[in-house]
């Protein structure tokens, strides 16, 4: 018997710890006595620092849950409460629905059940769904067209080099040298307009040495008023990818932020794990989450929605290919880039997922400490 209570509370507890939104339960004090991972990455503070604290201590007191949690040691039904405004720990505001059910029917667990389901989550996974499957269509129609330019410019190409051959004059000569160039330099840009061609090769891969080979690369060419600030999470494990794409990706992140901020500004690298996350539609049980964070003048909103779109730039000599790139490799790691942009802050995040990360991946116990 007592081999079967134990494993269906290891059961319970697996499940309570993969699920994707937020668990808490409360004694009849208000006091936390159990919060799941997903609730720990939501609040942004490990459950060692939160399990005893009392709901006033960990809510604000005009929180409309707390609220509810008191509303709910008064009844004994359910409710749910929807999108609402909650202001969490770390001064960031989400909104969710949220769920109190009373366990006055348990009486080995009397107290609050809550369920908090943010629905800032729902729409983020949606915007990274259409970010991607905008990303794919743009892809097959780029790969298309450039079949359809390339196939004629190496005609074209190739009439300017017999035609070369042909002409008696050095002077007429420099014409068809302008053809044949013009031609490979058309040819290169739809090059690099269909990005990377090569396949990933990948091992494993400590993620901070990259970021400081990067930094180091960068600090070379820098202004002197621009510095580059580390906040690294040390707990993160090797990641599996390919290191010269890698660094290809963030180079090209990090030296867009040189190039928004000018002659002055900061820039900081930032590493987070994130536990139970999602990218585009696919929930991951751990991520690496790499920011590239600058304090320049923003992404002017007109360009914001496209900017991971080849030929999209917001300097008059940008070529608009250098994020499109970074975007294609960090695909190719089954990860995505995502931006988010106001003046004085502009946040590149490069999501890479942790599942193959090798042996040591399953150990990190840390969860999120700050969801930005």
């Amino acid at each position: 018997m007592n081999a079967e209570n134990n494993l269906s509370t290891g059961l319970h507890q697996r499940i309570l710890d993969n699920l994707s939104h937020a668990v808490l339960m409360f004694d009849t004090a208000l006091r936390l006595v159990f919060i799941n991972p997903a609730g720990e990455m939501l609040f942004a503070i490990s459950a060692s620092r939160l399990l005893g604290l009392s709901a006033e201590e960990i809510l604000p007191g005009d929180s409309p849950l707390l609220a509810a949690l008191k509303r709910g040691l008064q009844s004994s039904h359910p409710t749910t409460e929807y999108e609402v405004q909650l202001s969490l720990p770390g001064q960031h505001t989400i909104t969710a629905d949220c769920t109190v059910t009373p366990l006055s029917t348990c009486p080995d667990d009397s107290g609050l059940l809550v369920e908090l389901r943010p629905l800032d989550h729902q729409r983020r996974v949606a915007r990274e769904e259409q970010q991607i499957a905008r990303q794919q269509t743009f892809r097959t129609l780029v790969r298309g067209l450039a079949h359809e330019i390339k196939n004629p410019l190496g005609g074209l190409r190739g009439a300017a080099q017999l035609l070369e051959r042909e002409l008696p004059a050095a002077e007429l000569k420099e014409y068809t040298a302008i053809i044949i160039g013009e031609a490979d330099r058309l040819r290169n840009l739809v090059d690099h307009l269909l990005g990377p061609n090569t396949i990933a090769r990948k091992e494993s891969l400590n993620i901070h040495r990259i970021l400081e080979h990067i930094r180091q690369l960068v600090q070379a060419e820098l202004p002197t008023g621009i510095h580059i600030l580390t906040d690294y999470d040390p707990s993160i494990p090797h990641i599996t990818g390919d290191r010269d794409q890698l660094i290809q990706a963030v180079l090209n992140v990090v030296r867009n932020a040189v190039q928004a901020l000018g002659d002055e500004g900061e820039i900081t690298l930032r590493t987070r794990a994130r536990r139970q996350f999602t990218i585009g539609s696919r929930q991951h049980r751990l991520v690496c989450q790499v920011c590239i964070i600058d304090n320049g003048p923003g992404i002017p909103e007109e360009l914001a929605e496209n900017i991971f779109f080849p030929m999209v730039s917001g300097r008059a000599d940008g070529t608009g290919l250098g994020l499109s790139i970074a975007q294609s490799l960090i695909n190719q790691h089954d990860g995505l880039i995502t931006c988010k942009s106001r003046p004085g802050l502009t946040r590149f995040c490069l999501l890479l997922p942790l599942e193959h990360s090798g042996p040591d991946s399953g150990k990190t116990t840390t969860t999120e400490r700050n969801p930005s």
